[in-house]
């Protein structure tokens, strides 16, 4: 199973969704927040969200649907 922590959103939008995704923390790969961190390019969620990550994931709740999908993926592994 890949590795994956929360990050929040940033201030840039790269997607037009309907706004939900502004108000949650994602899962994402921390080889992606790394990689972002360091070269500053775009991360992708499990939800399909995009974005340069710089808030704090503490300070929000986590996104559904990627809770959804990192459940799925926990259970497919045992």
């Amino acid at each position: 199973m890949t590795d994956t922590t929360t990050s929040q959103e940033s201030d840039i939008r790269l997607d037009q969704g309907d706004g939900d995704h502004d108000r949650f923390s994602h899962y994402v790969r921390k080889e992606d927040i790394v990689r972002s961190n360091v070269e500053g390019v775009e991360v992708m969620a499990l939800c399909g969200k995009k974005w340069i990550p710089h808030r704090d994931p503490d300070r929000y709740p986590i996104c559904p649907t990627c809770q959804e999908i990192m459940s799925v993926l926990r259970g497919a592994g045992e």
